[in-house]
């Protein structure tokens, strides 16, 4: 199954991917925070204030862009998935 992205939809994330930041990890625009930071400490049970407490770097709307951006994302893939089995 393939998932089409529009570049308009990448380009408005607020993230950065440069090689001369974290290794080229992709992190919140603007900040030296990885993306996965976020997922890594909502899985562990953070909050999502509570992640951004411990990252101040972050705003609450890039980290909401970017859970929505996924949430989405994940949305139309079972769409899909489940369109096609039907």
């Amino acid at each position: 199954m393939t998932l089409v992205l529009e570049k308009k939809e990448i380009d408005d994330l607020p993230i950065t991917i440069d090689p001369e930041i974290v290794s080229g990890a992709p992190v919140f625009s603007g900040t030296r925070v990885p993306i996965d930071a976020l997922i890594n400490n909502l899985e562990d049970g953070l909050t999502l204030d509570e992640f951004l407490d411990n990252f101040p770097t972050v705003a609450r709307e890039q980290a909401l862009q970017v859970l929505e951006f996924s949430k989405s994302t994940l949305l139309r893939l079972t769409a899909n998935e489940f369109n096609r089995a039907i």
